[in-house]
């Protein structure tokens, strides 16, 4: 058990609180829950993507899913949630256009309200 887990067990950092979030809701039911707090360095490696590599289409495409990765909390789509990292990962990289489009609505609309400095996909 290493120094912070000990910490942690006898309670001096008091308990952990969930981040904030904010969900998007789509017209078919879906909802799509995004986290309201994004550290420094995710922005300036989402901001070197977006703006990165010869080809303008791929950048803005791996931007969009980083911010996707780095954002997601959950997303519930005909009834079925999909909680995890690597199954919101993969539920987004099979998701039809009219789910992606969806998201990147959702990522602007969420990036205009909580993170008005960074530039949307």
């Amino acid at each position: 058990m290493g120094r912070r887990s000990r910490r942690r067990v006898a309670g001096s950092l008091g308990p952990v609180l969930p981040a904030a979030s904010s969900s998007y809701s789509d017209p078919d039911g879906g909802e799509l829950e995004l986290r309201c707090a994004l550290p420094p360095r995710a922005r300036a490696e989402y901001a070197a993507t977006l703006h990165g590599g010869a080809n303008r289409d791929d950048a803005w495409q791996r931007a969009t899913e980083l911010l996707f990765e780095r954002l997601a909390v959950s997303w519930t789509i005909a009834g079925v949630r999909t909680g995890t990292q690597r199954e919101l990962l993969g539920r987004y990289r099979m998701a039809t256009v009219a789910e992606r489009r969806f998201v990147r609505e959702s990522l602007r609309a969420h990036l205009k309200d909580n993170f008005p400095e960074m530039e949307a996909p």
